[in-house]
């Protein structure tokens, strides 16, 4: 029985590794759709050298900052358990890969392309994995200290601050240092809008991406004995909350109502294993409104060109979420209880002040030394010919 246990464990963490690895084709034709085009081979090819660099530095560094453990020894020691332990690292990559895929939508169409390959090495090795550890490894006695002080420890079951509030507040300085697209905002006080150039592919990328969350959310048991069909439709009612409210808020906008599901499942991760259904319509709802109000604010009045809205979407949704799972997680409020707002609330602080410090040190060490933004002239070309030498659909077929 217990060989059986064991396989069926690795199986179902092996299957939600691979919805999350979905998940990246996801933020690949989100991105590819939301920018102009002669940025799109740029967005699909960032995604993928991200992924592959987060992999090699996650498994020789990442996951023993975060875990304590690493993976230099026999191959035969590494099989025991029918490799759960491999596959674990496997699914927990697909969350750290997240954070360089976040970033990439904000600094998108003007930032070099060699630098954020090694701003995500130091973030996916380093960075990342240092609060992952404290929160979800009891690093530091931090977790317990929280509980001494609150009653209880700072919950966060799927990652509303330590994947999306961490890789949002990340990308935010990486946005205010890269500096707004050429002729975005003009020295008349007006603004060029570029609008997406391909809504058919801003929606396929929502739609992997909502379908692989539900690996995100409902594999992060991690054991096929802790599965719980509450996440599962909690995080249903979250998107579907989400969704609607971007309808309403953003008049119908297909960006809004596309990046609605992804601000309620933003939202819901840390307490999609506690809360209600009927809470986590709300905290869907809530976090659906955050995300078109706060990226109209930053676009239009705060003048901060943060191409995808990453910063709105996963920075102020998964703070939001963090904070949202210490109240629609309560008895009181119909959910499971363990958990307490002040417990959450210095969670999420912890994570937010990390994230922001740590990607003010990264990128502004990397814009004094090497530079972070394409010349001019590269931007006005595009990422795709200045950086790849093709772009998405040529002018015209070569004669051959």
């Amino acid at each position: 029985m217990e060989a059986l246990k064991q396989g069926a464990d690795t199986l179902f963490i092996l299957l939600g590794a691979v919805m999350v690895l979905a998940m990246h084709a996801g933020f690949a034709f989100l991105e590819l759709g939301t920018v102009r085009r002669k940025n799109q081979v740029n967005a699909l090819v960032k995604i993928l050298v991200d992924f592959s660099v987060s992999t090699i530095v996650y498994f020789a560094v990442g996951y023993g900052v975060a875990y304590g453990a690493h993976f230099f020894v026999g191959a035969e020691q590494l099989a025991a358990k029918n490799g759960y332990e491999l596959v674990k690292f496997f699914f927990l990559l697909t969350f750290a890969a997240a954070i360089p895929a976040i970033i990439s939508g904000g600094i998108a169409e003007r930032a070099k392309f060699w630098p954020q390959l090694i701003a995500t090495a130091v973030i996916v090795g380093l960075i990342y994995p240092f609060f992952e550890g404290v929160v979800w490894s009891q690093h530091f006695g931090v977790q317990a200290w929280i509980k001494a002080v609150t009653g209880a420890e700072f919950h966060d079951f799927a990652g509303s601050v330590v994947v999306h509030a961490v890789g949002g507040w990340i990308a935010l300085p990486a946005v205010l240092l890269l500096g707004a697209r050429a002729n975005r905002y003009r020295k008349d006080g007006g603004m060029s809008a570029h609008p997406p150039s391909s809504i058919p592919f801003l929606a396929l990328g929502a739609w992997v991406l909502t379908v692989g969350w539900f690996g995100f959310n409902v594999m992060s048991a991690q054991t096929l004995d802790k599965i719980s069909g509450l996440v599962a439709v909690n995080s249903l009612m979250a998107m579907a909350g989400g969704t609607l409210a971007a309808l309403a808020l953003g008049k119908n906008d297909p960006g809004f109502v596309h990046n609605g599901p992804l601000a309620g499942l933003v939202a819901v991760c840390a307490g999609s294993d506690l809360m209600h259904p009927l809470g986590a319509l709300v905290v869907g709802a809530v976090a659906g409104a955050i995300f078109v109000v706060m990226f109209t604010l930053t676009q239009n009045k705060w003048k901060i060109d943060d191409v995808l809205g990453v910063w709105p979407l996963h920075g102020l949704c998964g703070t939001w979420g963090g904070l949202a799972a210490g109240i629609f997680g309560t008895k009181a409020m119909g959910g499971l209880g363990g958990v307490t707002l002040a417990a959450q609330l210095i969670g999420t602080l912890m994570g937010v002040a990390w994230a922001a410090g740590g990607g003010l040190l990264v990128y502004g060490l990397l814009k004094m030394t090497m530079g972070i933004r394409l010349s001019q002239e590269e931007e006005y070309d595009g990422a795709d010919l200045s950086i790849h030498k093709i772009s998405a659909t040529p002018e015209r077929e070569a004669n051959w």
